[in-house]
């Protein structure tokens, strides 16, 4: 028994060696991660989600000067990746949990890193949004409900289990991790087609051959800086979030139409905590049939039903009215028995707007006592306490993501019928953004004009 733990170990430094020397008379540059899972004591649990993410490491290693360029960005930039990774807590229990029930490998909970900066609200020039980066027909594709109440694109749930469906098939189309995610990024079709005509000219057919766009080209290399560091932070000068390797979130069933404020109440978080988690909600109201599941920290579930049983009969529930053409909202107000400023929040409408504009609005069905909750003194997995002021996230990508191009924009004819409601839901905007774009006071569209719009883009 000894004589063999003893040539087994001999092997294991031998093997060790030899790949070590192979490392060093190649020439393989510094900046490339190690195979993680040779070293990695696996009769122990993991410490946090980050090596549990480490452990699962499974797609090999990409050789490329790109490599090098994109880990000395994300190095340069500590305080950025740092933010990323603290908005990733949310989520990223989830997300491995998936990739293992799969047997995918857990690089892919690191890729939101490079599609979205891990912002539930990002929202790119192709119409792609969410943590995932769907663009609309990908997404129903995939079953994600888009309509006036709901984008499950920014759904973390959903979003994730129509992400991994389509890598996983992607993977089998191509046989290859790196050209399927190439395939995401471009789309199977124009990788396919790039693979045909390589080999037509007698070229390689691997990832690092074909011809293909700056974005893509970067995009396998951004994944696998982003490996480098979570492989080795300190390397790098890195000091990543403390992430448990916990559930962060559970779903419940709710019965009631709610207000997000409300919730967010009675749960004792931060309104903009709980629109991290609930991102597909388009609007301030939640209505029961339409989704009936909500996402809360774990830890304030039962914070969340106490308060709800103790305060049910002082919570306002809602129902929609549609108003007369041009109806002042002041008279719409009252007779609800609402404040303006109130109607106004819950219906995502601007101080200036004093009528109607032939858009359904919410009212409440019953009008509570109010909600007078005492705010907890604790936060929430590293985030303020509630009370605290956290500003308002928008849907684009913020300025951590360098893999899309937000600023750029397009132009809309008004049309018979368009509203800014309309027009905003069209181009998954608000009603204030485009009132912004275009300097607009009121609700009023001549037909005709042409209005700025989130540009127009591309991904197949």
């Amino acid at each position: 028994m000894f004589l063999r733990l003893f040539t087994l170990l001999l092997v294991a430094i031998l093997a060790g060696c030899a790949h070590q020397g192979s490392v060093q008379q190649s020439g393989q540059d510094p900046y490339v991660a190690v195979d993680t899972s040779r070293t990695i004591d696996l009769t122990n649990p993991p410490a946090d989600i980050w090596d549990r993410i480490r452990r699962g490491f499974a797609i090999p290693n990409l050789n490329d000067p790109l490599v090098d360029h994109w880990t000395n960005y994300y190095a340069s930039h500590p305080q950025s990746v740092y933010r990323m990774s603290e908005r990733a807590r949310r989520y990223l229990y989830f997300i491995v949990d998936e990739l293992e029930r799969r047997g995918m490998p857990t690089e892919l909970a690191l890729l939101p890193f490079v599609e979205s900066a891990y912002n539930p609200e990002a929202y790119s020039r192709a119409k792609a949004s969410g943590l995932w980066q769907f663009i609309p027909s990908t997404g129903l594709h995939y079953n994600l409900k888009q309509d006036q109440l709901q984008d499950q694109r920014r759904d973390p749930i959903a979003s994730t289990h129509a992400a991994l469906e389509y890598l996983n098939y992607l993977y089998e189309f191509q046989g290859d991790w790196y050209l399927a995610l190439a395939s995401y990024n471009w789309g199977e079709g124009s990788v396919k087609r790039a693979i045909e005509r390589a080999e037509e000219a007698g070229d390689g057919t691997d990832y690092l051959s074909l011809k293909m766009p700056d974005e893509t080209r970067n995009y396998v290399p951004k994944l696998q800086a982003i490996k480098n560091i979570i492989t080795n932070p300190r390397r790098y000068g890195m000091t990543l979030p403390h992430v448990g390797n916990t559930p962060y979130f559970t779903s419940i069933r709710k019965t009631h139409t709610m207000a997000v404020e409300d919730v967010a109440k009675l749960a004792e978080i931060p309104v903009e905590e709980f629109k991290a988690l609930n991102a597909s909600f388009n609007q301030d109201i939640i209505v029961a049939d339409n989704s009936p599941v909500i996402l809360l920290p774990a830890n304030r579930v039962d914070i969340f039903k106490a308060n709800l049983e103790a305060h049910k009969h002082k919570l306002d529930t809602w129902k929609p009215y549609n108003p007369g053409k041009g109806e002042a909202l002041s008279a719409i107000a009252q007779k609800h028995n609402i404040s303006l400023a109130r109607l106004r929040d819950i219906n995502g409408l601007d101080d200036r707007d004093t009528r109607a504009n032939g858009q359904v609005l919410w009212v409440p069905a019953t009008t509570g006592t109010g909600l007078q909750i005492a705010a907890s003194s604790t936060s929430v997995a590293g985030l303020p306490p509630v009370g605290t002021p956290v500003p308002r996230a928008r849907r684009h990508v913020g300025p951590d993501v360098q893999s899309r191009n937000t600023s750029a924009l397009s132009t809309h004819t008004v049309r018979k019928g368009d509203t800014l409601f309309s027009l905003a839901r069209r181009y998954n905007t608000s009603v204030n953004e485009l009132r912004r774009l275009n300097n607009l006071k009121g609700n009023s569209l001549d037909q005709g004009k042409r209005l700025k719009v989130p540009g127009k883009g591309r991904r197949s």
